[in-house]
């Protein structure tokens, strides 16, 4: 006898990522949406989960004297499965959970790989001011059903994308941010060159970047002089923005 599928266990947030002394009132959230698989109905992976913990302190450390909290979601499964788009669909109940704890308050969704895709798709929702996908991974063929870009509207924007990756093709994010530029004039991508899908080698450039974006588009920050220019270029210039080493070091306390 067949054995039944067990239902999936419900998605939910990390623990709340914040620094001493940051104000009592949330005043903004970030979403770290790990890395997934194309196919699968395993459990997260508890290595992507951690990869994104330096990073979200990183945030909450820039972001403390604004409120800024951030979480890293635990999803259902690991898989984004075809139709069923898993992680996308976690990554919208994750942006209510947002609404419910903390009121009417930005999130930004920041996602890696797959978890790149999944905060593209879901970036839509009423609640999300911004989207950062780093290095998402997308589908090749889109001739039949492309991914959606219309409902980034309104948001702010930001692929970045390691020339050199592996596992996700560059030229492909490109492509969708040539799309989404179309509809959504605060739209733009850098290219980390060398850099391969786990943007490593250049990580402290990264969350730089991350971080000046992310204060910028949550809370009115003024951007770094490179965003700024690559927000305002038209395409293909604002969609190929080189990030340069050393990025953000004249930013840092």
């Amino acid at each position: 006898m067949a054995q039944r599928a067990l239902p999936l266990p419900a998605a939910r947030l990390g623990r709340a990522v914040r620094t001493a002394g940051a104000p009592t009132a949330v005043s903004g959230v970030v979403l770290l949406l790990p890395d997934g698989e194309a196919d699968s109905h395993r459990r997260p992976s508890p290595v992507s989960y951690a990869l994104q913990l330096p990073l979200a302190r990183a945030l909450a450390r820039a972001g403390r004297e604004d409120g800024l909290v951030t979480h890293v979601v635990r999803y259902r499964c690991r898989g984004w499965n075809a139709t069923a788009a898993h992680l996308a669909a976690d990554a919208e109940w994750a942006a209510d959970e947002v609404v419910r704890r903390y009121g009417d308050v930005p999130v930004c969704l920041a996602g890696h790989g797959m978890g790149g895709r999944a905060a593209l798709r879901a970036g839509g929702h009423p609640a999300v001011s911004s989207v950062l996908a780093m290095a998402p991974w997308l589908p090749e063929d889109e001739t039949d059903h492309p991914e959606p870009v219309k409902h980034l509207l309104g948001r702010q924007v930001l692929l970045v994308h390691g020339t050199n990756d592996a596992r996700t093709d560059p030229e492909l994010s490109f492509r969708l941010a040539e799309r989404a530029k179309k509809t959504n004039r605060d739209t733009c991508r850098f290219e980390v060159h060398s850099d391969g899908h786990s943007l490593r080698q250049h990580r402290s450039e990264v969350s730089s970047l991350a971080t000046d974006f992310i204060r910028g588009s949550l809370f009115g920050r003024p951007y770094a002089r490179p965003v700024a220019d690559a927000l305002a270029a038209p395409p293909p210039l604002g969609l190929r923005m080189p990030l340069a080493a050393g990025f953000g070091k004249s930013l840092r306390n």
